[in-house]
C-alpha cells in the first residue's frame, strides 16, 4: 500500500536524484569520482567534454548533494558524497544488462 510518506519520498527522489542521473555524462562523472577526487579540468579531460559543460554537470550534482567540493589553493576538487550511489548505479546497470540479454534471447527465438 502506498503511504503518504512513501509518496513524498518518491516525489523528492524524482525531483532530485532522478534529474541528476538523467544525463549519462553526470553518471560518468560519479563513476570517475568513485575512484578518487578530481578537479573540473581532470573530469573534462577524462570525459572529452568542455570545461563549461563539465562545470554545469558538476553544479547539478553538487546542488542535488551527490558530490561535494574542497578548495585546495586555487583548485576545487570534487568528491563523491555517498559511495552507495555507485552501488545503486551498478545495480541498475546489472538490471539493464539482464533486460538486454532477455531481449536478445527473445530475438534469437523469433529468428
Amino acid at each position: 500500500m502506498v503511504t503518504q510518506t512513501l509518496a513524498q519520498e518518491v516525489s523528492q527522489l524524482e525531483a532530485d536524484l532522478c534529474f541528476a542521473l538523467a544525463d549519462s555524462n553526470r553518471i560518468l562523472i560519479l563513476y570517475a569520482l568513485a575512484e578518487q577526487s578530481h578537479n573540473v579540468n581532470e573530469i573534462s579531460s577524462a570525459l572529452n567534454t568542455t570545461q563549461p559543460t563539465t562545470s554545469r554537470h558538476l553544479k547539478i550534482l553538487r546542488e542535488r548533494g551527490l558530490v561535494h567540493t574542497e578548495r585546495q589553493g586555487t583548485t576545487i576538487n570534487y568528491y563523491l558524497t555517498d559511495r552507495r550511489l555507485i552501488e545503486a548505479l551498478d545495480l541498475l546497470r546489472s538490471v539493464l544488462r539482464d533486460r538486454l540479454a532477455h531481449r536478445a534471447s527473445l530475438m534469437e527465438e523469433i529468428e
